[in-house]
């Protein structure tokens, strides 16, 4: 019996194939394809419904219905028999339809006298198109076999209408990748820009669907799982020190000797298609499955699964991520996810950045930030929907993007581009003057920095100095642990270009979102709050002793700043203040120059530090309050986690009160202070910073501008009183009174 169906099913797939092969157009395409499917099926009806927007199915297609109600039939989401195999992807066997939950009677399609029910959905690798059904007089269940038919009809549905098989009139039969899309994500760097899409790994396009020799592609199918399983073990040798990736290789491993996959696979071949579109197949039904799976173990492993068919797919097809296409003309990437290594080899020719995943404290959106190119990330199904060459808009101001945008969007966005040049022609003119405010007040502008890329924006910013050089990304862009020489000539030409500017050096902050790829991942369940920072360095002093005397080489008697991140307490800044002595020591001993001036500070960036003994204040030479860190601490708000992150507003009251007692407690001992973060960079957060006494403030080089134009036509005087009104009339946020304020400006 299995047999017979296999050779049914193969007929099934020839007879599609020739359909596919007509010159006919789209509608037509899809009439005989209903026709062909009825008819092998032994059904009286066959009907298509396709999206025509995100929310709403249209009947594209149908045999047996009226076929007047094709392209006037049209249903929600979720509405009906077919809108719940849209929202849910799960196939609906019913051999009562009319009684079954949820069910729709739609008058004009003449269904009525069907009772039996069969609709699977139409979907490409989790991205859902419309749904296939099949209907009968007769009430019956149907069976296993006959599912499997309907959903490798479908299947080739979908690999054809992403080859534009279907294209035709209506908004469900416009051709796929021509529309205008808005894809709304999350900001991870500020800015705007518009190009040209370049996909980091394009998608593998399956255009043999059909395996006319099962012996032929079985063994296709074998030589590239051997392949592939040979592939991953010469990355496991090459990863056998790297905990975290020899992880996700065993995953892989796991997947290519999967006894079950392969069979899967093989059993596709059998019942007539290609080993690709076999694979294909394989993947799309386990994806569905474990997107519906709530262990988020099994979600975490869709990655896997995904990444490793591709791999078996690139095999197959001989489609491997060169396919000889050149970088268009300003580009920019898109990706699920990319390292920093990849992102830096990009440099600065990309001109925006869009990730379906990624997180605001990832590698990608560090490397970003210290690029100045505006990133998206959590652009949700970018990558299916975009082409090479696409023209597209990254809004990464509001975390959107504008895929193939049509003339109002271009034009609004244009505009929105030359209002943002002419303010920084403006902001161009008082570069090279001082941000003093209408009271009198002299506000410190420094730049954060992350590369020798970076430095040339010290002096076009109008910045004063860095305030924070993360030392970090020297770290995470190797595969190996850099070399004290290696980092005393990186630090060395860093003060170079500085020309005797300030430059406060960052120690290694490495844990949390930033994992070092050859250092041993830690299992934590919130790394957040887990072994990072100054933790990591005084448990691992080798690496602090190496880091501290390539900074002590490099000033080579030239004024030098360090500062420790993430200082919880007193002890932890005098254990690390130890290590400085100690390599100041062991300097001496060597005969190398000592710095002509040492300061050593600390991050405030936990709620803990700002109640630290006096004698801590005292002994500080300087801090900087790390506002993101400190904000989400302070909150208890995940800066990662998008529903509460943007719940609680920098300018709440009870957070400018905290700041103003640690003002009030670094005057009170003499003590530096200064605001790093991205508030800082905020024209109106600034502002509020510095009218609470915060006079020193460092930030993203684009940001020095904007924030010096607002500080000096401000008066920090009528500023403060217009905080404290607020705070004593009782409301939460000083914003709107702020604001108020600043509208009044002439």
């Amino acid at each position: 019996m299995p047999n017979t169906f296999e050779s049914e099913s193969r007929k099934l797939l020839g007879r599609l194939r020739d359909t596919m092969a007509d010159k006919a157009a789209g509608q037509e395409r899809l009439d005989k394809i209903t026709h062909l499917t009825a008819d092998s099926m032994g059904t009286e009806v066959c009907s298509i419904y396709l999206f025509r927007d995100d929310e709403t199915l249209e009947l594209c297609a149908t045999q047996g219905l009226n076929p007047e109600s094709v392209h006037q039939t049209r249903m929600k989401l979720g509405e009906g028999l077919v809108g719940r195999v849209a929202r849910t992807g799960k196939v609906i066997n019913a051999a009562d339809a009319p009684s079954a939950k949820g069910f729709r009677y739609m008058p004009e399609t003449g269904e009525e006298i069907y009772s039996s029910f069969l609709g699977v959905p139409i979907q490409r690798l989790g991205e859902k198109l419309g749904v296939l059904v099949v209907q009968s007089k007769e009430a019956r269940e149907f069976s296993a076999d006959e599912i499997y038919a309907l959903e490798v009809v479908a299947m080739v549905l979908a690999e054809m209408a992403e080859l534009g098989a279907f294209v035709g009139e209506g908004a469900a039969l416009q051709a796929r990748h021509t529309q205008s899309v808005l894809i709304r994500g999350v900001t991870a760097q500020e800015g705007t820009a518009e190009g040209h899409i370049w996909l980091h790994e394009p998608r593998v396009v399956v255009t043999n669907l059909v395996g006319d020799d099962p012996a032929k592609e079985h063994a296709r199918l074998t030589e590239a799982v051997e392949n592939l399983r040979v592939s991953v073990d010469q990355l496991m040798a090459v990863a056998s020190g790297d905990t975290e990736q020899v992880q996700v290789l065993e995953a892989y491993r796991m997947f290519a000797n999967s006894k079950g996959w392969l069979r899967r696979m093989e059993e596709n071949i059998d019942r007539g298609l290609s080993a690709e579109a076999a694979v294909e197949k394989e993947q799309s039904d386990v994806r569905a499955r474990m997107l519906q799976a709530n262990d988020a173990y099994l979600r975490e492993r869709l990655q896997d699964l995904d990444d490793l068919s591709n791999r078996l797919l690139r095999i197959l097809t001989g489609q491997g991520t060169q396919t000889g296409a050149e970088l268009p003309e300003n580009p920019i990437l898109v990706a699920r996810n990319i390292g920093p290594g990849e992102l830096l080899e990009y440099g600065r020719q990309l001109r925006g950045i869009i990730l379906e995943e990624g997180s605001v404290g990832s590698h990608a959106a560090i490397v970003a930030r210290a690029l100045a190119i505006p990133l998206v990330i959590g652009a949700k199904r970018i990558q299916n929907e975009a082409l090479n060459g696409d023209h597209v808009m990254v809004d990464g101001d509001q975390g959107v993007v504008h895929l193939r945008p049509d003339d109002t969007v271009v034009n609004a966005f244009r505009d929105k581009m030359a209002m943002q040049a002419k303010a920084q022609e403006r902001y161009a003119s008082i570069r090279d003057k001082p941000a003093v405010t209408l009271c009198g007040k002299t506000i410190r502008l420094d730049m954060n920095a992350g590369l020798m890329a970076d430095l040339p924006s010290l002096e076009s910013s109008g910045a004063e100095g860095v305030g924070l050089f993360r030392t970090e990304l020297q770290f995470l862009v190797r595969s190996q642990m850099p070399k004290r020489t290696e980092l005393a000539a990186l630090y060395s030409r860093v003060l170079d270009a500085a020309q005797g500017k300030r430059v406060v050096f960052r120690t290694l902050d490495i844990g949390s979102d930033k994992v070092l790829p050859y250092m041993q991942a830690q299992d934590e369940p919130n790394p957040a709050l887990g072994w990072r920072a100054i933790r990591v360095g005084l448990d691992k002093p080798g690496v602090m002793r190496m880091q501290l005397q390539a900074l002590l080489r490099a000033a080579n008697g030239r004024p030098l700043s360090i500062m420790f991140p993430f200082v919880a307490q007193y002890e932890e800044y005098t254990a690390a203040r130890a290590e400085v002595n100690k390599a100041i020591a062991r300097e001496t001993k060597l005969g190398h120059p000592l710095p002509e001036k040492l300061e050593i500070g600390a991050m405030l960036e936990t709620p803990s530090l700002a109640f630290a003994c006096k004698k801590f204040y005292e002994e500080v030479e300087f801090l900087s309050i790390g506002g993101n860190d400190l904000k989400q601490f302070f909150f208890a708000a995940d800066r990662e986690n998008e529903r509460v992150r943007r719940r609680y507003d920098t300018l709440n009251v009870s957070f400018l009160s905290f700041i103003e007692d640690i003002i009030a407690r670094c005057k009170a001992t003499n003590t530096r202070l200064s605001f790093c973060g991205e508030d800082a960079g905020r024209p109106v957060e600034a502002l509020c910073l510095a009218a609470i006494g915060l006079h020193s403030l460092s930030m993203r080089p684009a940001s020095v501008g904007p924030v010096k134009h607002l500080l000096r036509r401000c008066n920090l005087d009528d500023v403060r009183k217009v905080i404290h009104d607020a705070r004593d009339a009782g409301e939460q946020s000083v914003r709107p009174a702020v604001m108020e304020y600043l509208r009044g400006l002439s």
